[in-house]
């Protein structure tokens, strides 16, 4: 069975979250031997959640297999020898970036993303931030030179979205993609755009 890690910040993006972490469910069931989403939420996540939906901690939380609290420094993500197949920082905030870039993590969210770096497994941080002053594309550049994979949700209108979902189901297929998780919720580049589909 493979594990995947979700760590969600505070920063503006909840409603992708959400589609991403529903988006890896679903997927994870079509997997062989199928797959456990592990789940660290930090305490700036919980306010962000009630200000951008309507969805309650609860909610949000139970769209993932086991819940780690971002407080438990001994909690299996913590360590190296506990082995995962992704870890995704969706939203990432800025403050985020700076403590994975830089190893000063202070909660349990900063400190898996370092040992997926250390341990050399795919690390995607869903940047949010605009615009972007030279400290964040400095601490983006010392992720990335270190292994992370920066990527800000950036639409792609190729696909012709007709609503928002249609840009959070793109976007957190192409978060899927970066971790190799097969998935039908990214528009592909040369196929029918959804809104040609539904005629």
């Amino acid at each position: 069975m493979k594990r995947f890690v979700v760590g969600i910040s505070g920063a503006s993006g909840m409603p992708l979250a959400v589609t991403l972490l529903r988006g890896l469910r679903d997927a994870a069931r079509a997997l062989p031997g199928g797959a456990q989403v592990h789940l660290v939420v930090s305490d700036a996540a919980r306010q962000v959640l009630a200000l951008e939906s309507d969805l309650r901690a609860e909610d949000l939380l139970a769209l993932a297999d086991v819940v780690h609290d971002a407080r438990d420094f001994g909690a299996p993500p913590s360590s190296g020898s506990w082995p995962h197949d992704g870890m995704m920082v969706c939203p990432c905030s800025m403050s985020t970036l700076a403590a994975i870039a830089h190893g000063t993590g202070s909660n349990l969210l900063h400190r898996a993303a370092d040992v997926t770096l250390k341990e050399r497994r795919p690390l995607v941080l869903v940047v949010r931030e605009t615009p972007v002053s030279r400290v964040h594309l400095r601490n983006m550049l010392a992720a990335a030179e270190a292994g992370a994979v920066i990527m800000p949700p950036c639409p792609g209108f190729y696909a012709r979205p007709a609503s928002v979902q249609d840009i959070l189901d793109h976007l957190a297929g192409r978060i899927l993609d970066q971790i190799g998780v097969p998935n039908a919720l990214a528009a592909r580049w040369g196929e029918a755009p959804r809104e040609m589909d539904r005629e």
